[in-house]
């Protein structure tokens, strides 16, 4: 009799994370995005969310949750139950918030159900038009030549916009002012408005800004001129070789999430990828789609591992500093 009880336990222990997929989803899912509205971001979740209700029959619905450089939403999202009904769309600076926030005690590689990657964007640095500015040796003579210094906008402490200008900071042996707002949106928003001299971001936000002539784009991170900005050089040709800096974009769960939920999600995520409507507008922003092989839970996993470490080491050659 006791063989048979603990059969029958083991037996619903295994069915119970099935059972649960089966049904999955039965209700709306919430989609995390721990930026004000308006930046890279919020622009890909709002993109993927809606490929996904589409896929997953239920509606996904993007909720900014912002504060603390990302730390804000990344709690919430550890508090939420482990069903697969609350995500998180990040990206790699889900390895900065260990470095900024020691005292919070978070490890993404610990906390996290990676789902899936949805594309890499190239950053590209843009200036106001009331700067004056018009390309990168020209901003590069006038931060060495000792006169106010340039203010940079970003995202918020441990974005990747925060961590795109620290790293041009420290590759071109200059200093700025950085002003962090709560999110690339708001931002981007005072340098198109000259209430601030640069941005750096991912072509997702810029480029759409650059043709309609709102701010001006000045260097892109790619190897080779992007075709959707042609008349925009790389940081090479500006004499910046080494800031080559591309960001991944991706969907998280809590960890503990049920694999079965976790594949189904990750499922619907790549017929997202492949469809055109995804397709066509991701080329438009000049990012990157991952390749059948990027795709999934194990890639992102492994993705994210990497970036931990050496985001470590790349924090520290900036002098990002905690911030509590």
């Amino acid at each position: 009799m006791l063989r048979f009880l603990i059969g029958c336990v083991a037996a619903l222990m295994l069915a119970a994370p099935a059972a649960a997929a089966d049904g999955f989803p039965s209700r709306p899912i919430v989609m995390l995005v721990a930026v004000a509205p308006g930046g890279t971001l919020d622009t890909l979740a709002r993109q993927i969310a809606s490929g996904l209700t589409t896929e997953l029959g239920q509606s996904v619905v993007v909720e900014n949750t912002t504060g603390a450089g990302g730390l804000i939403g990344y709690q919430r999202l550890m508090k939420s139950e482990p069903d697969g009904y609350t995500l998180m769309f990040s990206n790699m600076s889900l390895a900065i918030i260990p470095l900024l926030y020691p005292t919070a005690h978070v490890d993404p590689v610990r906390d996290l159900s990676p789902i899936g990657m949805v594309a890499t964007v190239p950053m590209v640095l843009s200036v106001s038009n009331r700067s004056g500015l018009t390309s990168l040796p020209e901003m590069l003579k006038r931060m060495r030549s000792g006169g106010p210094k340039l203010n940079f906008g970003s995202g918020g402490p441990g974005t990747t916009a925060h961590l795109g200008e620290g790293l041009f900071l420290h590759i071109s042996k200059t200093q700025g002012e950085l002003i962090q707002y709560r999110g690339s949106g708001p931002a981007i928003a005072d340098l198109m408005a000259g209430t601030i001299d640069a941005v750096i971001d991912q072509t997702v936000t810029m480029l759409p800004l650059h043709k309609d002539k709102r701010i001006r784009a000045i260097a892109v991170s790619s190897p080779q001129r992007l075709p959707q900005l042609p008349d925009v050089p790389t940081f090479a040709e500006g004499g910046l070789p080494a800031f080559d800096l591309a960001i991944w974009n991706g969907v998280v769960a809590p960890r503990n999430t049920p694999k079965p939920v976790v594949d189904r999600i990750a499922a619907a995520l790549s017929k997202v990828l492949d469809s055109p409507q995804y397709k066509s507008r991701i080329d438009q922003l000049a990012a990157i789609i991952p390749d059948a092989a990027q795709r999934g839970p194990a890639p992102m996993s492994a993705m994210l591992a990497k970036d931990v470490k050496e985001v470590a080491s790349l924090a520290k050659q900036i002098g990002l500093t905690p911030q509590q």
